[in-house]
């Protein structure tokens, strides 16, 4: 199974050979395929499994990325990138009764298993990562509000990659793999780290319907021969990515502990064991 390093090491290589053999249209169609954003649900995946989640109660299971369960919340039905079903649960067909544009809509699932899954959003962004930063964050937020407000209870996962630096479209063109300069990389990163941290640590099960559980920002520098994962601010701020006096911190969204996180804070409201089979 893939670790986190081999993942984004992989999707390096990927997106390099696309450039050198396509340029700027050959790097856009291999995102498009979605080919690299899946080894990191992989990643994500190997880490819960390493945790002692059974195989089977992934969902898609490890390797597959067809078949996302679709989850209603309170206002929409949404495919959800990886869930973890639990063992004591049994689902059952329910008619949404509640106002809003899904009344009358059927869950296949039913609130209480819905509310017992353990869900994981996975995201990344290698390009525009400042254009469309607002669009973006709205999305992510109002993806835990829209669960949370239905299954106040539910464990909630967002795990989102950004780059240090960007490839460079002009090189690219050329078929030549660069990175663009980045002068204000402190500001930039500050501004995910401060976003991202808003929305993380949710510990209570009244309120805070936009926050998750859980929030990994993975930072990494594809610009580096073997891409280089920020796990902390000691280590950003030995690289000079952000000032040494800096509030904002990612100390408490490294994937190191992400899956383990989770967990606890599932069993905490749910019980252990229900992940195993």
């Amino acid at each position: 199974m893939l670790n986190i390093q081999e993942s984004v090491n992989q999707i390096k290589e990927l997106i390099e050979d696309a450039i050198i053999t396509g340029g700027v249209e050959g790097k856009n169609n291999l995102i498009r395929t979605q080919i690299p954003i899946c080894m990191l649900h992989d990643a994500a995946k190997a880490s819960f499994i390493a945790e002692g989640v059974s195989p089977s109660l992934v969902a898609p299971v490890y390797g597959e990325h067809n078949g996302e369960q679709k989850l209603a919340g309170f206002f929409k039905c949404k495919d959800q990138d990886i869930c973890f079903n639990p063992n004591n649960c049994e689902k059952r067909e329910e008619i949404l009764d509640f106002d809003g544009i899904l009344k009358g809509k059927i869950d296949p699932y039913g609130k209480e298993f819905t509310e017992h899954i353990l869900s994981v959003n996975v995201r990344s962004q290698l390009s525009s990562t400042a254009k469309n930063f607002d669009t973006l964050y709205e999305r992510t937020f109002a993806e835990a509000l829209n669960l949370h407000l239905r299954c106040p209870e539910m464990v909630l996962g967002e795990f989102y990659m950004i780059p240090v630096y960007e490839y460079d479209d002009v090189l690219a063109k050329s078929n030549q793999v660069g990175f663009k300069p980045n002068r204000n990389i402190s500001k930039h990163l500050e501004k995910y780290i401060y976003s991202f941290s808003a929305v993380n640590g949710r510990r209570t099960t009244v309120g805070e319907e936009y926050r998750y559980e859980r929030v990994c920002l993975l930072i990494v520098d594809f610009s580096k021969d073997t891409p280089k994962i920020y796990n902390s601010n000691a280590e950003l701020i030995a690289d000079g990515l952000l000032p040494a006096n800096t509030t904002a911190s990612i100390d408490q969204m490294s994937f190191t502990n992400f899956a383990s996180d989770l967990l606890s804070i599932y069993e905490q409201r749910f019980g252990t064991g229900r992940f195993i089979l």
